[in-house]
């Protein structure tokens, strides 16, 4: 840690466990929270509300947690963590057992008598009490970042990256990074910012907030601190066995008769099929929650026969409302639907301009549940796709938005929380204790609402499933362990291009081995015999995504994975119970196992798929072989010949079409 110059007199007070400090415009709130954890909040404004935790659980303080205040310094310590606030306002953070310096604020006005250059905590007044605030840390070299959700950046070490912070089709913020210092830090505000992890500093930014506030956890292991950031944050539920399995989708099953059809056949071939899903347009108009009886005339007996095939019903769920749709002016006179500060409150377009759906107005909430209650659920539907849950907009002018909560420069990334909640909160009510909805964008703590993140609309090809594999990685570190990729990419794909079959059988393998194992997409070409509505023609099905639409090697490969996969359900039950039990993902880095692994720090092309398989997913067109890591502290097993390798070196296998470089755990 830097220091210049000397330390003014500690001129705090100490309320219970809760340091405060006040001085020149500022005020600091410290204090322990959870179990090796401390929180730190400080304003600009001089009022902090300690009520406002947005998503994170409220959790007891731990009662031997200590306080101490000496001459120039107040010093907190709970558990493993440590945190100083001198008499200047500087804070830093240590590991308590081995004394180690974690984290420490960067100020570069050199605390001498100098012309201040930049405080580690700049606040730049708004309106009212919201401010654009930066807060600086000292960069470590040697530090190894891993989190913030799913960000397309093919990078697998986040250092010397900028995140920015906002929600949109294919990237999900969620504020938590994974330190290879040995700590976790959450930052806790749902505002529009970025996140600059650079060489010269750490910066959090906030484009409109009334308080900084986040928490830094500290352990020895990721695992250890990732059970202490998911008592934070929450937990997911127990993966019911049907969930573990083959899910089947495509942009779109156009009618009853044809999601009938598909059920069949994958019966009639003796292929194991868990969910199969009903994508958007199946309704009258956006906003009307509820199916189209011109195409599904008895959802009732359509639930009832795939049930009895063993299969799971899911649904696509939107939250844009037409303003020709049933709901539209009941929901615009209740202030259910998202405003504009200025100008017209119309947010989307597709078929026509749409407002959207107010998701942090609990009154919104209850309403989209009652209409899907009534529609869905009481029907039979009991899986929800909860589609466009950034939300999508266009623009995305952020500070032009007015929710509920606030404006949406302060709260927009909060939103695909509470579209979940909504729907959770509903099945509860009803008595569900199996509750899986597939959501396309999370925030902190959104594993707790059953919530299976999905990657959004992404391009099929190599590219972009090498980023998936990160994607995936990042994701599970922020402690939602239910996450799937569109297998094969979304966008595009003939199944008669010998390249994207190709592409296909590779991601299909990957898949195999993720938490949820999901295929969709928008296959080429469309379908444009079906125009008995407006959407029709606008909006076509697409060609044929199911396992047997892309030739006869392709079909026999991806069902023998289908079967791999049955055959690892009790394994993949197993691992899903301990995320229940203290968040440890399924799906997770090398280094998640492996820290003291120097080498695998920036390895993000193969992973762990529980404690016991090392899975490397071929990921460049025409690649036959696949160079691979073996970490230290093991020996490996190749499942498909046997052989055994000792840990701490590379080695290139042998990866034909039909297998993925799959290693066990031996010692």
């Amino acid at each position: 840690m830097r220091r210049y110059g000397k330390v003014r007199d500690f001129e705090g007070r100490v309320e219970g466990k809760r340091v405060i400090w006040e001085r020149e415009g500022e005020l600091v709130y410290m204090e322990p929270y959870g179990n090796n954890a401390i929180r730190f909040r400080s304003s600009a404004s001089l009022h902090i509300d300690t009520e406002k935790n947005w998503t994170l659980l409220d959790i007891p303080v731990n009662g031997e947690a200590e306080v101490s205040v000496e001459r120039d310094r107040a010093v907190i310590v709970n558990g493993k963590a440590k945190a100083t606030l001198l008499g200047d306002g500087t804070v830093f953070f240590e590991n308590s057992q081995t004394g180690k310096v974690l984290l420490c604020e960067e100020w570069l006005d050199k605390r001498n008598g100098t012309a201040p250059q930049r405080d580690a905590r700049v606040y730049q007044h708004i309106s009212s009490n919201a401010y654009k605030t930066d807060l600086f840390f000292l960069s470590d070299p040697k530090e190894h970042f891993y989190g913030m959700g799913q960000e397309p950046n093919d990078c697998m070490d986040l250092k010397g990256a900028t995140v920015e912070l906002f929600q949109k089709n294919t990237k999900c913020t969620i504020p938590y990074l994974l330190s290879s210092k040995g700590y976790g830090f959450i930052w806790n505000n749902p505002s529009i910012g970025q996140a600059d992890l650079t060489k010269n500093h750490t910066k959090w930014h906030s484009e409109a907030c009334s308080q900084i506030d986040y928490i830094l956890i500290v352990g020895d292991t990721p695992a250890e601190i990732t059970k202490n950031y998911t008592e934070i944050t929450g937990r997911a539920d127990r993966l019911p066995e049907w969930a573990a399995g083959f899910w089947q989708s495509r942009l779109r099953y156009t009618s009853q008769d044809m999601v009938l059809q598909i059920a069949k056949e994958y019966k009639k071939r003796e292929i194991p099929l868990d969910v199969l899903i009903i994508d958007y347009f199946h309704w009258p108009r956006q906003g009307e929650w509820k199916f189209d009886e011109a195409y599904w005339p008895d959802v009732t007996d359509m639930c009832r026969q795939l049930e009895e095939m063993g299969i799971h019903a899911m649904v696509s769920v939107w939250p844009t409302v037409d303003q020709r749709s049933e709901n539209y002016d009941e929901m615009k006179k209740k202030n259910y639907l998202i405003k504009a500060e200025r100008g017209i409150s119309n947010f989307f377009m597709i078929m026509g301009p749409q407002g959207i759906f107010d998701a942090t107005h609990p009154g919104a909430r209850e309403f989209i549940w009652s209409r899907a209650e009534d529609h869905y659920y009481k029907k039979g539907v009991k899986m929800f796709w909860l589609d466009e849950a950034e939300p999508e907009m266009r623009p995305y002018s952020f500070d032009n938005v007015r929710y509920y909560e606030g404006n949406g420069l302060e709260v927009s990334n909060i939103y695909p929380f509470y579209y979940a909640k909504a729907f959770y909160d509903g099945m509860k009510k009803n008595g569900e204790t199996e509750i899986v909805n597939l959501v396309r964008c999370a925030w902190l703590g959104s594993q707790r609402l059953g919530t299976v993140l999905w990657s959004g609309d992404i391009p099929s090809d190599f590219d972009s499933l090498r980023c998936q594999i990160k994607v995936g990685l990042h994701t599970a570190i922020c402690g939602i362990p239910w996450w799937t990729t569109d297998i094969g990419g979304f966008f595009g794909g003939d199944a008669k291009d010998p390249e994207f079959v190709e592409l296909l059988i590779r991601w299909f393998e990957f898949g195999a081995f993720c938490p949820i194992f999901r295929l969709h997409g928008k296959r080429l070409p469309y379908d444009t015999v079906n125009k008995q509505k407006d959407y029709d023609a606008f909006l076509p099905s697409c060609a044929d995504n199911e396992i047997w639409s892309f030739g006869e090697e392709a079909y026999e490969i991806m069902k023998k994975y289908i079967g791999i996969r049955e055959q690892m359900k009790p394994y993949i039950l197993k691992q899903m119970d301990l995320a229940h039990e203290d968040g440890t993902p399924v799906m997770r880095p090398l280094v998640y196992d492996f820290y003291m692994d120097e080498a695998v720090a920036d390895i993000g092309d193969e992973y762990m798929f529980g404690p016991d398989l090392l899975v490397a997913p071929v990921i460049e067109k025409g690649e036959t072989t696949k160079r691979v890591y073996l970490p230290i502290q093991a020996s490996w097993k190749d499942v498909w010949t046997n052989e055994v390798y000792q840990g701490g070196q590379w080695i290139t296998v042998d990866a034909p079409l039909d297998r993925i470089p799959l290693f066990t755990r031996e010692a």
